[in-house]
């Protein structure tokens, strides 16, 4: 691809303003980030603080998500498959180049554990964005991490599910960041319009073989 290309490629899918509000996010945590919110309990009205990082990393994965869309979605479903795995590597390249400046912030303002929990936790949400955008719409990437946030903030209560309190080398928090990140993944790439195509097509020719 060439540069003319790829800065148009950029524009429109907005990297820019992608990269501007992930920054912005990770310093927020990295000056911010370890201050408690006070949540109320259910039943009890206990109140408990929740570090303000724990829940920061959900606004990074819509702004990663966000960028998988593009101003002319219409026009790149009919292209081919070389510009879809050309906006697939794109996209990883981003979304690695924000993985590791987001550590790299964390790990200075605390420590690398915090860093890969951090990182940890942006990937579930980035699943769950992907998984959202396609099947609501790329205006609503939000709303299935949003959705998880509720249980995470009054259900889990340091669950071995809760992914944004497990340690940092927590075993079943990284499958669920893998199952996530692989399953939006598989959403928005292998999912497109001639594949989709081509599996409707296949199963009306099986049921009519089948009658």
């Amino acid at each position: 691809m060439r540069l003319a290309s790829l800065m148009r490629f950029a524009r429109l899918h907005r990297v820019r303003p992608v990269l501007v509000g992930v920054a912005l996010v990770a310093l927020l945590s990295a000056v911010l980030g370890g201050f408690e919110v006070p949540v109320p309990t259910l039943g009890n009205g206990v109140t408990k603080g929740i570090p303000f990082r724990r829940d920061l990393p959900m606004l990074s994965s819509v702004f990663l998500a966000a960028s998988w869309a593009s101003a002319m979605d219409v026009y790149e479903r009919i292209g081919g498959p070389r510009y879809f795995r050309t906006r697939a590597v794109c996209l990883t390249v981003l979304t690695s180049t924000v993985c590791l400046c987001s550590f790299l912030v964390q790990a200075l303002a605390t420590d690398t554990s915090t860093g890969a929990v951090y990182v940890r936790s942006m990937l579930v949400w980035l699943g769950l964005a992907l998984l959202s955008g396609r099947a609501l719409g790329p205006s609503l990437t939000w709303a299935l991490p949003v959705a998880s946030a509720f249980p995470l903030i009054w259900l889990s209560d340091r669950a071995w599910w809760d992914w944004t309190a497990a340690p940092a080398a927590d075993p079943a928090a990284w499958a669920t960041a893998a199952l996530s990140l692989t399953l939006g993944t598989l959403a928005v790439v292998a999912a497109t319009p001639w594949r989709l195509r081509t599996a409707r097509c296949l199963m009306r020719s099986g049921r009519r073989e089948s009658d």
